[in-house]
């Protein structure tokens, strides 16, 4: 108890405020997703971090692990870090849910609701200076979140592209995973995580 009372007492507000989060998606049941996860994936990365990217929703190996992009789409991701001279651990990295929808469905609205508050709280604690969406999901929740409504469009006109919003640069990736069934888009991420040498 000691240990825990001088490391909570070290812990600055940000890692306060985002450790009440994670005990609060720990004891999260607002929708039927908690009952078939193994672990809730809160995200992680730096508290401090300038970037935070965002994907959609855990799958099988980050419901196992409670790791966001552990698996293959995981892999792809640390290499696209890596090619710009940057770590995963350098960023925030997280998704719309915290916990995996049944067969990798697409999040419901009733799912949306109950969890992407606790994505939006982690935003406004972390205050990045850029949010990088990954795929049509998570860029056209984050697009609406901050009034460019008017720019939605599938990921294939979106991606790569840097748009302005208050207090923050949105730019919208394809999710890595497509690379894991589409050697060629490898190319395309390549391209687009240039951008955030920029950052």
């Amino acid at each position: 108890m000691e240990y825990l009372s001088i490391k909570l007492a070290t812990m600055d507000k940000r890692d306060k405020e985002l450790k009440k989060i994670k005990d609060e998606v720990l004891k999260c049941r607002k929708c039927n997703l908690y009952k078939k996860r193994k672990y809730p994936v809160i995200g992680e990365g730096n508290h401090k971090a300038k970037i935070i990217l965002i994907g959609e929703a855990p799958g099988a190996t980050e419901n196992l692990t409670g790791h966001p992009f552990c698996g293959a789409a995981g892999k792809i991701l640390d290499e696209l870090f890596s090619l710009i001279g940057r770590e995963r651990k350098d960023v925030f990295v997280c998704n719309i849910l915290k916990c995996q929808p049944p067969g990798n469905r697409n999040p419901r609205k009733q799912e949306i609701e109950s969890c992407a508050p606790f994505l939006l709280r982690q935003i406004e604690v972390i205050k990045p200076r850029v949010i990088c969406t990954l795929g049509n999901f998570s860029t056209t929740f984050i697009f609406r979140q901050y009034g460019l409504e008017d720019k939605i469009k599938g990921i294939s006109h979106l991606h790569g592209k840097i748009f302005e919003a208050e207090k923050t640069t949105i730019i919208p990736f394809y999710h890595p995973a497509v690379a894991t069934y589409n050697a060629n888009m490898k190319k395309i991420l390549i391209k687009d995580f240039q951008i955030l040498k920029n950052f």
